[in-house]
């Protein structure tokens, strides 16, 4: 299931996109807008921010806006930055791989060849939308 933090953050990318100026705006305006916990929200935007989706400007007219055009920010990206590995279980994760610890035989284990299908799957998916797609 997808968690709020990584909902709110796509509402919020998506917010941000749909700019016309692309100027910073403030997180209260986008709390607003998509009705986040502003709190909740800033966390989230500044996990993006660190990790180069976002930039910040302080003081007057400042806020949160996109580094990068939406066609560039794929979604692979956004997902894995805010919801973590997206392979289900870590024996078939790209970046997270893991050996499960009841499984001794990887290449004989059902849930092993399953979930290599879920994770090929959403990865396709991920890899073929970007922000841009989202907003269109």
């Amino acid at each position: 299931m997808l968690s709020k933090k990584t909902k709110y953050g796509l509402k919020a990318l998506t917010f941000l996109a749909c700019q016309k100026d692309k100027q910073p705006v403030q997180i209260a305006g986008i709390a607003a807008h998509e009705n986040i916990s502003q709190k909740f929200l800033e966390s989230i935007l500044l996990t993006l921010r660190k990790t180069g989706i976002l930039g910040s400007k302080k003081g007057k007219g400042g806020g949160y806006y996109l580094i990068k055009d939406p066609s560039e920010i794929l979604m692979t990206d956004v997902m894995r930055v805010l919801e973590g590995p997206i392979a289900m279980v870590p024996c078939v994760s790209l970046n997270f791989y893991e050996k499960c610890d009841d499984c001794p035989d990887e290449n004989k284990c059902a849930v092993n060849k399953l979930m290599l299908q879920v994770r090929d799957n959403t990865l396709k998916v991920f890899r073929n939308n970007t922000l841009a797609d989202l907003i269109n």
